[in-house]
């Protein structure tokens, strides 16, 4: 029994990290394909319809079989999932894909990395919750790293501009995916945290499908095969397999371990934009980094 034990938070622990993984190569494949030799310039809507559309049938068959014996949505659940998906995987990727045309992808994971201090400001301003010390602390902590990573950013662009509106778009991403986090905890605890996925990357995906057929034409999406090759890596290793993966990585270790396993991500980020995409690394964005994890691991720890 001990060793069945072991083994099963064993595999816990290398699905977290595997997951932490897929989830932070997911900018450096974009970098990539924004900046593939040879083709057309693809925009972030082209990009997040096509990455959105390529992952619908895993989600609609997750949807189909977790769906069977449960019991019928109701117009309030309907209504919720809509609100859900168009602030989730919709909203907040718009946000993170924009973003990621200006600023490096280190500076972009560690500004997503900022959610769990901002579902704390959300539980503040809007649920009537209280401060703890701990809590404004890793508040200090994580904003004061962001900023010396940001200034890193600053130093080797030399654009102030596109940093600026590149951060504010991240943050913007950031500040979406927490009021979906905020929202969604009533609708999983009602339908499932399988089941809620699946309808809310439905959602998503139509969402990012009726911008994308409103605000461009069709021959958008006429690009080489190099561009359609990043994209199915960014569906396969970094949205549908990474899902699954923390999903059962949750199930075996609990979602404290599997959030603080995931503080990998940040720095899995920064050195792959330093090995691939060959951005530059600082003293100052080590630091702000270290700053930002421990923030993200006060308000994570029990």
């Amino acid at each position: 029994m001990f060793w069945k034990n072991w083994s099963s938070d064993r595999i816990g622990v290398g699905l977290a990290i595997l997951a932490a993984f897929g989830f932070s190569f997911k900018a450096i494949l974009i970098k990539l394909a924004y900046t593939a030799p040879g083709a057309a310039p693809v925009g972030p809507v082209t990009l997040l319809s096509l990455r959105m559309l390529l992952s619908l049938p895993a989600f609609v068959w997750l949807g189909i079989t977790s769906s069977r014996a449960a019991p019928p949505l109701t117009r309030r659940d309907w209504g919720m999932l809509v609100v859900l998906g168009l602030l989730g995987y919709y909203g907040a990727s718009l946000f993170d894909f924009l973003g990621l045309q200006y600023v490096s992808a280190g500076l972009e994971r560690l500004i997503l990395f900022t959610y769990p201090t901002l579902t704390i400001l959300i539980g503040v301003f809007f649920m009537g919750k209280r401060l703890e010390r701990r809590e404004i602390a890793a508040l200090l902590l994580s904003y004061v790293g962001i900023g010396l990573a940001f200034v890193h950013d600053l130093e080797f662009s030399g654009d102030m501009q596109k940093v600026i509106v590149g951060s504010l778009l991240v943050f913007g991403s950031s500040v979406t995916y927490s009021l979906y986090l905020s929202g969604s905890g009533p609708m999983i605890s009602r339908l499932g945290s399988t089941r809620f996925t699946a309808l809310v990357m439905i959602v998503s995906t139509l969402a990012a499908a009726f911008h994308s057929l409103v605000s461009q034409p069709l021959s958008a999406y006429d690009l080489p095969a190099s561009i359609y090759g990043y994209v199915i890596a960014i569906v396969v290793f970094s949205t549908v397999l990474p899902m699954f993966m923390q999903s059962a990585s949750i199930r075996r270790i609990g979602i404290a371990r599997s959030v603080l396993i995931g503080t990998l991500g940040p720095v899995l980020t920064i050195f792959f934009g330093w090995w691939i995409l060959g951005e530059p690394m600082s003293l100052a964005q080590a630091a702000g980094t270290a700053m930002v994890l421990f923030g993200v691991f006060m308000v994570s720890r029990k």
